[in-house]
């Protein structure tokens, strides 16, 4: 018996839209990529050479690619600024989506695709937050809620990229919501998870700086970032990005509770291959995110797909990725006031009048 395969396009050919094209194309055997979408004439070359011979059809207009015969689920892997419009585009048309994080750059645009599939309760719709799908990241919340470390009290997690001297960051800043909107937006929904997802905010307060390019000013954004939540219920969360890391990519995260700590990825290797030179010890490690996180996003195209295929449930649910999007647009503002913001014990912001 021939087993059916989700018809699947991806929206969006570039870093990671190509990526998450490849793992549907070559990595996930209940799956067949059979539409692409690009405006970007490099990256329609690119498809035509590498999806194409496939059977993949390329598609420079995005609605045309949604009535694309047999289609069934969508990837959307373009511009952060335009997730949540194709998003829902997708969902009106009666296909399930799997959107790269942040659903949006906003809270309501956030809102309104989960509103969007509300309406299609049959549907399968998944914000990509890939280290949810990551076996370190797993263990370690399955060791947590055992309670091998007591009650979780502490939460400090870090994304920190290798620096990129071609000035790509500073372009992306223009789109991207800001530092925390798109680089911490792993970390906070990962403390959302290790918290609990109904976790209420308390009060958000970040700073920065601008270290090695001084040109995300102008995007109100900066290289380094340092943002600190605190939860009600006597829980802080401690957020660290960085755009200037020399050695590559080291994302890292602990959880400390009232009787021991987990750490995932303290001590960052790309391989176990250690190396004794005159200059001392040392290990290389993943230049990149994608280096790190590689399984993660297969894992993550295989589940998905067999949610769609077995009609069964997504392993998290779509609204903490709108509350994942408050938080970080909350430590955006507060970077760029210098304010501190307050939230009651609903979630509804406060204010309070400074000394």
């Amino acid at each position: 018996m021939v087993q059916r395969k989700l018809q699947v396009a991806v929206s969006g050919l570039g870093r990671m839209g190509a990526r998450h094209a490849l793992h549907f194309l070559n990595l996930t055997p209940r799956a067949e990529l059979v539409a692409a979408f690009t405006p970007d004439p490099k990256e329609v070359a690119w498809g035509r050479q590498h999806l194409e011979p496939s059977g993949c059809t390329i598609y420079t207009d995005y609605d045309e690619m949604l009535k694309h015969p047999g289609l069934e689920a969508v990837v959307v892997a373009t511009a952060t600024t335009v997730h949540a419009e194709q998003a829902i585009k997708a969902i009106k048309a009666d296909l399930h989506v799997l959107c790269e994080k942040p659903l949006s750059t906003s809270v309501e645009m956030s809102q309104a695709v989960v509103d969007a599939a509300k309406a299609k309760p049959h549907l399968k719709v998944l914000c990509g937050f890939s280290r949810r799908f990551d076996a370190s990241y797993r263990e370690a919340w399955e060791r947590m809620d055992s309670g091998s470390i007591g009650r979780p009290a502490i939460f400090r997690s870090q994304t920190c990229d290798k620096l990129d001297p071609s000035g790509f960051f500073v372009d992306y800043a223009q789109y991207s919501g800001g530092i925390f909107v798109d680089c911490n937006i792993h970390d906070i929904d990962l403390a959302l998870w290790y918290f609990g997802q109904d976790s209420v905010v308390k009060s958000v307060m970040a700073v920065g700086i601008t270290a090695v390019q001084p040109e995300l000013r102008k995007h109100k954004d900066v290289d380094n970032g340092v943002g600190v939540v605190e939860f009600w219920g006597g829980k802080i969360a401690y957020f660290y990005s960085s755009r200037m890391m020399a050695a590559g990519q080291h994302d890292m995260t602990e959880i400390i509770g009232t009787e021991g700590k987990l750490s995932v990825n303290a001590n960052p290797m790309g391989s176990l291959v250690e190396m004794s030179e005159a200059s001392g010890i040392r290990r290389e490690i993943p230049p990149h995110y994608y280096g790190r996180f590689r399984e993660a996003f297969v894992t993550e195209a295989n589940e998905f797909t067999a949610a769609c295929l077995d009609d069964t449930k997504l392993p998290f649910k779509l609204s903490g990725a709108v509350q994942a999007v408050k938080i970080g647009c909350a430590l955006q503002e507060s970077l760029n006031s210098g304010r501190k913001i307050y939230f009651d014990e609903t979630g509804r912001r406060v204010e309070k009048a400074g000394l």
